[in-house]
C-alpha cells in the first residue's frame, strides 16, 4: 500500500508551477488608458501573411493600431518594439495569435472583453481564418436569492 501512495505522490502536480509564471501564462488587462491612440479605421487593415515593412521578414509580424504599419516581433528583428520606441504608438495585433499587446503597459489586452478592440479583431480573424470570431458570452446572471431557493426546490 505504501508504494501504490508513493506513486499517487508522484503524479500529484503543483497547480502554480503549471499555471503559475514558470508556464508562461499571463492575465490579459481588461483595460488601457492607450486605448484613445487606436487609429480612426481599423476596419481596413492588411492581410495577416503581410511582410515586416522593414525587413520583409514573413512571420511573426504585428500590426500597429495607432497608424497600421506590420513591423516583425521582438523575436525576429525587433522592428515592432523600435517602432514603439521611436513613435509612441503603444497598441499591436499580432498576426500570429490574434492578441494585442500594449507596450507602454506592458500587457496583454483581452480583446473579448474590451470592445474598441472587437472590429479590428474580427476583421483580423476573419482575414485570418474565413469566418468571424466567436465571442465569449460576457452576460452576467444575476439572480436574487428567491430565485436561487426557488431552483432548488423544483
Amino acid at each position: 500500500m505504501s508504494t501504490e501512495n508513493s506513486h499517487i505522490r508522484s503524479e500529484e502536480f503543483d497547480l502554480e508551477e503549471i499555471y503559475g509564471a514558470e508556464s508562461g501564462w499571463v492575465e490579459a488587462r481588461s483595460t488601457c488608458d492607450h486605448l484613445p491612440s487606436l487609429c480612426a479605421d481599423l476596419l481596413h487593415i492588411p492581410p495577416p501573411d503581410t511582410p515586416c515593412s522593414r525587413c520583409e521578414h514573413p512571420s511573426e509580424n504585428w500590426l500597429c493600431l495607432s497608424c497600421k504599419e506590420v513591423l516583425c516581433s521582438r523575436f525576429v528583428n525587433k522592428h515592432m518594439l523600435s517602432h514603439h520606441q521611436e513613435t509612441g504608438h503603444s497598441l499591436a495585433l499580432s498576426f500570429s495569435d490574434l492578441s494585442v499587446w500594449c507596450f507602454s503597459c506592458e500587457a496583454y489586452l483581452d480583446v473579448q472583453l474590451i470592445r474598441e478592440l472587437h472590429p479590428v479583431y474580427e476583421v483580423a480573424h476573419l482575414l485570418k481564418f474565413g469566418e468571424r470570431p466567436p465571442f465569449r458570452n460576457l452576460e452576467i446572471l444575476q439572480l436574487s436569492s428567491s430565485d436561487v431557493e426557488g431552483s432548488s426546490k423544483s
